[in-house]
């Protein structure tokens, strides 16, 4: 069985920020995630990280715009130097953190300026830190319209041209099954260029055990394939406790 993360943007919602950690540490996750710790200075969720004993595994970047603006834009035309810059920003809460990975966001554009404006970006973020590990992952359209990586074949041909070894696939058990209709399928052709993993029921995006993927079948799958990594929980919970949703752990 794969060793289990909690994200606690989405699990443990119903608690005040600072407090999720403690209960996801108390439901057995020693390792979480989050998506945007930005609103609050880097050392209050060091120190909460510290207090439960619990690694950081994943941020997102970058950082999001306030203003209403897109949540994303690494693939955007025109916006290198905007995104360098919030790539320093990101790094500098990485620097207190020590997120092992952080997430890129491509952002919503198409063609193939977008395409090589988001291989460019990855190589410079690479290279400007190459001890950070950097992922990309592919969101379906249906949730993210018009969002540039929406497909694993084309996730595989950013990673081949960046070509950098500290830039690695995000999969997402959720997405792949809204974007190719088979998230088993999609673990078997893409899941050894995995560095990170997180799971969610489709089409509810819930805790597992609705919908059709077979997660005891795929949690066996990501076992037999040697990914050492975590897999972390990342969906809204059905139910008002998050703890009553995590009955798949057993």
């Amino acid at each position: 069985m794969p060793k289990f993360a909690a994200n606690i943007s989405l699990l443990f919602a119903e608690l005040p920020y600072l407090e999720r950690f403690a209960a996801a540490a108390a439901a057995g996750f020693d390792a979480v995630e989050i998506l945007f710790p930005y609103e609050l200075a880097a050392k209050e969720t060091q120190r909460a990280l510290l207090a439960n004993g619990q690694q950081l595994l994943l941020i997102n970047a970058p950082p999001p715009n306030y203003t209403g603006g897109m949540p994303g834009y690494a693939a955007l035309p025109m916006g290198t130097d905007r995104f360098q810059r919030d790539i320093r920003r990101v790094l500098r809460y990485a620097d207190v953190l020590r997120p092992r990975m952080i997430h890129i966001m491509s952002g919503y554009a198409k063609g193939e300026v977008a395409k090589q404006t988001l291989i460019d970006n990855l190589k410079w973020a690479a290279d400007y830190a190459p001890g950070q590990q950097f992922t990309i992952e592919p969101l379906n359209s249906g949730d993210q319209p018009g969002y540039f990586l929406d497909d694993y074949n084309l996730a595989v041909e950013v990673l081949e041209a960046v070509d950098r070894q500290n830039v690695g696939l995000q999969y997402d058990a959720y997405h792949a099954q809204m974007i190719h209709g088979d998230a088993a399928k999609v673990w078997d052709a893409f899941g050894e260029r995995a560095v990170h993993v997180q799971i969610g029921a489709a089409p509810g995006r819930c805790e597992p055990g609705t919908g059709p993927v077979d997660f005891e079948q795929l949690f066996a799958a990501i076992d037999e394939s040697g990914y050492t990594g975590w897999v972390s929980a990342e969906y809204t919970p059905s139910t008002k406790r998050t703890e009553d949703s995590l009955g798949w752990m057993r």
